[in-house]
């Protein structure tokens, strides 16, 4: 009982037709449902954003989307509204199988820190809680698969595999946003960091 699968961001906001739509983010879903039989434990993430997070453009005057800004833990990316709490775009694809998750962690609530990683916000300190579920179940070898590639998979595939858990990202089970390179940066990131990338 040690194979958790970890599925990142499978939201409408991030699916064609979302606020911050990933090309193809849909497409995905009927093989992560049928992943899903293979785990021993299934557990979902979810942004879930207040409105005005500081993450977004509009809460930043003269600023426009995926300009690159200094916050107090660093440069963050702005982007469009997307993912606030209570919304349709918030909400997981309709066709995801959210029956099957032991767990659903829910992530970039705090209005003044963005949170990429399933672990950790982006201040890389503030814990979510995730990495002490799975070890009190003994969770030690995590697939990661959902939206994006380059920004949540990536960076709670890096966070995990500093933790010391085993992390393979199936990548047939994930989509990019590809911003600027992004996507070989954390690929390349990712391999550094001693994640399988299948």
């Amino acid at each position: 009982m040690s194979k958790a699968l970890i599925v990142i961001d499978v939201q409408n906001d991030f699916c064609p037709g979302g606020a911050l739509a990933v090309p193809e983010g849909d497409l995905i879903v009927p093989g992560i449902n049928a992943l899903m039989a293979d785990f021993d434990a299934v557990i979902l993430t979810q942004d879930w954003h207040p409105k005005g997070h500081s993450s977004f453009a509009s809460s930043h005057a003269g600023k426009d989307p995926y300009d690159l800004v200094e916050m107090a833990y660093g440069p963050q990316v702005l982007w469009p509204d997307h993912c606030i709490q209570g919304t349709e775009g918030g909400a997981f694809h309709a066709d995801l199988n959210t029956d099957r998750a032991d767990l659903v962690v829910r992530k970039g609530y705090n209005p003044a820190i963005d949170s990429y990683s399933a672990f950790f916000e982006n201040d890389q300190e503030t814990p979510t809680g995730l990495e002490g579920y799975l070890r009190t179940r003994g969770l030690t070898d995590l697939t990661m698969v959902g939206l994006a590639t380059d920004f949540c998979v990536n960076f709670s595939a890096v966070d995990a595999a500093k933790l010391g858990f085993n992390v393979t990202v199936d990548q047939s089970l994930c989509r990019a946003i590809d911003l600027d390179g992004s996507l070989d940066a954390a690929l390349s990131g990712m391999a550094k960091s001693g994640v399988i990338l299948s």
